[in-house]
């Protein structure tokens, strides 16, 4: 199972596979580890996690195949707890949902000796913020779309017995005046309470989130997480081996709303640029208070990305046939291989970019803006070291409850 922490001790078995955490770009390690769960994919990718178990169909929330009664048999009593690597559980389940403007996405896991391990797991393309920036409010369809898969989470919720969970919302109902209303709808017709979190929050769980993956040796690190409605920056002191933000930024420009003042069907060069142009002054202004931290330094021992673009870019680097989450969260790769990816998207048509396997037609429109905001970061903190993390708010969350409750890395 995906392991919150630093694995240690795996098997070489089947299913799918963890990579254990190194801190040279060119000796990043694969391992096998026995799980029930396939997390292959589950980023800013549209993936939708059927069950616990690979192979045994009509056993989660919202199957159909194999079970004739649609999975309401279990609703009506007691959820009994799964079974990993044959034995049940025996602590207790936490969820982590993170409703943004692009996408929505459920973690359910359990605390182990590493961090913690995940049971199930959900995501969904809603687009719940399209439309959002410019008409100051949240369309009919995106709600309707996003309440759709707010009920295959809570369903999730309720048939693993979640025994604590936080569940967020982000720039998409922080912008929109019936932003408000529509978080009461949810919970109406639901029955879950989703939280509306400030920009400083949403920092602060995407830096939570990623920090296993920064290098031991660094002392100051920049994260990073391109969202759907805003992008968040933190500057990192790690001197004293634990991470501590000494400056972030929230910047109010994401892949759907830089796609939809721009367009993210035809993008040329002259689009690019003009993308790449309204957003550097923000940056820019951001940057000057790095330097401060640094004698007037910029560029940070490596950069950390958490995000669909950046997992997306590193994916067709890797040339994978497919997403495959296993080899892209805690991969190392160069300034170059980056800027590589970009100009090869940029020279693609539209349709040549979703024919990718790694970004798809529910995606195309909107990699190129997230190419534009990655390369101005790019610019103004350059190194040539960039990790890859497909993890961030919804493993943060999690970080910070079994912390709360003192069973993040025990064996409860």
């Amino acid at each position: 199972m995906y392991s919150g922490g630093f694995p240690q001790n795996l098997s070489s078995e089947r299913d799918w596979r963890v990579i254990v955490l190194s801190c040279r770009a060119d000796k990043v390690t694969i391992d096998q580890e026995n799980g029930q769960g396939v997390l292959n994919g589950i980023s800013g990718h549209d993936v939708e996690h059927k069950g616990a178990s690979r192979g045994r169909r009509g056993r989660g929330p919202g199957s159909r195949s194999g079970d004739r009664s649609g999975g309401r048999r279990r609703f009506g009593s007691r959820p009994r707890r799964k079974k990993l690597n044959g034995e049940r559980h025996p602590g207790p389940l936490y969820g982590a949902l993170d409703l943004g403007t692009n996408n929505c996405r459920l973690l359910i896991a359990t605390p182990s000796k590493t961090g913690f391990e995940v049971v199930d797991a959900f995501s969904r393309i809603v687009r719940l913020g399209e439309g959002a920036s410019a008409n100051k409010n949240l369309s009919d369809d995106a709600m309707d779309r996003t309440i759709s898969a707010l009920r295959v989470c809570a369903n999730k919720i309720k048939w693993h017995g979640v025994t604590r969970h936080r569940l967020i919302a982000t720039e998409a109902c922080r912008i929109a005046e019936n932003g408000l209303g529509f978080l009461q709808r949810v919970k109406e017709e639901i029955g879950i309470e989703l939280e509306m979190i400030d920009r400083a929050t949403e920092a602060q769980l995407a830096v939570s989130g990623a920090s296993p993956l920064i290098c031991p040796e660094a002392t100051k690190v920049l994260v990073f997480d391109i969202g759907g409605g805003s992008t968040e920056l933190a500057w990192l002191d790690v001197t004293s081996g634990k991470p501590k933000i000494e400056a972030w930024t929230s910047i109010p420009a994401g892949v759907v709303t830089v796609a939809e003042e721009f367009g993210g069907i035809h993008v040329d060069e002259k689009v690019f640029a003009a993308m790449r142009a309204k957003i550097r002054p923000i940056m820019q202004e951001f940057s000057k208070k790095t330097r401060n931290f640094c004698q007037g330094e910029s560029s940070p021992c490596h950069l950390l990305g958490t995000s669909g673009t950046v997992t997306t870019i590193c994916g067709i680097h890797l040339q994978l046939p497919r997403y495959d989450r296993s080899q892209v969260d805690g991969c190392w790769l160069g300034g170059d291989d980056m800027g590589a990816v970009t100009a090869e998207l940029l020279a693609m048509s539209h349709q040549e970019r979703a024919a990718s396997p790694c970004i798809g037609n529910q995606r195309a429109d909107l990699v190129m803006a997230g190419c534009a905001i990655f390369e101005e970061i790019r610019a103004i903190w350059p190194t040539d070291r960039i990790r890859i993390a497909d993890r961030g708010l919804r493993e943060g969350i999690l970080t910070s409850l079994m912390q709360e409750d003192g069973h993040h890395g025990a064996n409860t």
